[in-house]
């Protein structure tokens, strides 16, 4: 297994996964602690000259005109982070919380935050040895960033807290020691650096943009089995009608379905059954492209901040010599692009979920299917087939119409009104996340709803060579219903071939799917 090398710089969505999902160990680039020694050596000359700057000489917040001393600095950042500590609710799935982990590393690799390199060495470990600090999911306004689920994760790294170790949840003093590893003793600011920037709203906006980008690529898979069991117009996907409109998700969309559906004698030509297909078919392309151009925006967006140095007071090391460089109070710490580019990407995944159920539903309806059978069952009345399977889709297609209203919209003033306009990042973020997790579903549903006409067509052999490999696959997990069966392991095993990958990898051994 690689390791995965961070230097503030170069982090992208895809590496996070790694670390985050499937364990990959990191290291800290040696350039990368150069900048970290040039940063930590102003924040130590202004505590020796005991000059007053926010979060290194003052309190926090509205208190940051209550000069510290020396004497306290320890104090003040334990007791930063154990007030700070107000997370509530369920934790966090153990990978939001390593991508969280990876992502303060990083930006504390940056060079411009403040910390000591053994503390971003120390956090650096935690990943390593495999300690979760466990993390309430809410509790965050998205600004000063990430305060109280980041402060929980530096509770694990000052021995306070708890955390999962090996699968058990314990406090952290003891996960630390069964793993080799020390407490950590707090320098001047490094409670701040640690804990003020959009490190958990960046965390799930990650790993939801990397799902994300499969999501739509089967949303593409999904249309074109039933765009077959459907007999489709393809006449609808004619390169020139979308080049014309020149929006690339889109063009890339109807790239991919021309692709997918190469060698089919299921679909139709204009005028041959039909004139025009519905919207829910015919205008696949532009919808899957508008998603796929928005998750296109999103990941611009994250991967920008995923290198960014998003905390308060920034330290810039002087460039003529003398000990005390720049320390300027500023707001990078604020979630607003992450908050507006995550509930876009809900708004995005709600769409690919919404026009899947609208195709669903005319594969299941007699009125609409071009004569497939009633809910898709031989013996409709005594069996009900996909009727439940189509309710089933409409709410969770229901439930994103909710979860995709903003969370950036919103702001709550805090800390006695000098914090008086926040971001909502982190709820945006998780509930983009949730609603993705509701596409993956409905797709999965109209997969199987699709392969489901396909057989009571008679038609697998007749499907195109790519979409006969996903046919196949996902029959290999689950059978044809031939009569009514409990139905949600058949939705699980679907949405898992979605989640992970399978079903691509199964399309892109006969067609390249975008």
């Amino acid at each position: 297994m690689d390791t995965v090398i961070i230097d503030g710089q170069s982090l992208n969505v895809k590496l996070t996964a790694l670390v985050a999902r499937f364990g990959y160990p990191v290291n800290v680039a040696d350039e990368a602690f150069d900048r970290i020694v040039a940063s930590r050596a102003v924040v130590d000359a202004c505590v020796e000259e005991g000059l007053v700057r926010y979060g290194i000489t003052t309190g926090f917040g509205k208190f940051c005109d209550v000069v510290i001393s020396r004497e306290q600095n320890a104090a003040l950042q334990k007791n930063l982070i154990m007030s700070h500590a107000c997370g509530i609710g369920e934790p966090f799935d153990r990978e939001i919380v390593r991508a969280m982990m990876l992502l303060r590393a990083n930006a504390l690799a940056v060079g411009y935050s403040g910390a000591r390199p053994e503390t971003v060495q120390a956090l650096v470990d935690l990943l390593n040895a495999g300690i979760t600090p466990v993390v309430p999911e809410k509790g965050s306004l998205g600004s000063s960033g990430d305060l109280a689920p980041l402060s929980h994760m530096v509770l694990t790294l000052i021995g306070l807290g708890e955390a999962d170790y090996r699968g058990q949840r314990m406090p952290s003093v003891e996960a630390l020691a069964a793993a080799g590893l020390s407490p950590v003793v707090l320098g001047a600011k490094e409670g701040l650096a640690l804990i003020n920037g959009t490190q958990a709203m960046t965390a799930v906006g990650a790993l939801a943009v990397f799902d994300a980008r499969k999501l739509v690529r089967n949303a593409d898979l999904a249309a074109a089995l039933s765009f077959q069991a459907l007999g489709g117009i393809v006449d609808a996907l004619d390169p020139r009608v979308h080049a014309l409109r020149g929006q690339a998700g889109q063009e890339t969309s109807a790239a991919n379905l021309r692709a997918l559906l190469e060698g089919s004698l299921l679909t139709t030509r204009q005028g041959e059954r039909r004139v025009q297909d519905a919207y829910a078919i015919r205008c696949t392309p532009q919808v899957h492209g508008a998603s796929r151009d928005a998750v296109g925006y999103v990941t611009d967006v994250v991967e920008r901040e995923l290198n960014a140095v998003t905390d308060n007071p920034i330290i810039f090391p002087s460039e003529d010599g003398s000990r005390v460089g720049d320390i300027i109070s500023g707001g990078n710490f604020h979630g607003q692009p992450i908050a507006l580019a995550m509930d876009f990407l809900g708004i995005a995944g709600a769409e690919i979920a919404s026009i899947a159920e609208r195709r669903l539903e005319r594969l299941v309806n007699p009125a609409l299917s071009n004569g497939l059978p009633a809910f898709l069952t031989k013996d409709g009345g005594i069996n009900s087939g996909f009727m439940i399977a189509q309710y089933a889709a409409a709410s969770l297609v229901s439930e994103n119409k909710i979860l995709a209203h903003p969370a950036s919209v919103d702001s709550i003033p805090s800390s006695a009104n000098q914090e008086d306009h926040v971001s909502m990042g982190t709820i945006a973020a998780r509930k983009a996340r949730s609603i993705l997790d509701n596409a993956r579903t409905v797709v999965a549903i109209e997969i199987l709803a699709a392969c489901q006409a396909i057989d009571l067509l008679d038609a697998s052999q007749a499907l195109s060579p790519s979409t006969r490999a996903v046919y196949e696959l996902v029959r290999s997990v689950v059978p044809p219903l031939d009569c009514d069966r409990i139905m949600y392991p058949d939705f699980e095993k679907a949405k898992a071939l979605v989640t992970d990958g399978s079903l691509l990898r199964a399309a892109e051994q006969t067609a390249d799917v975008f």
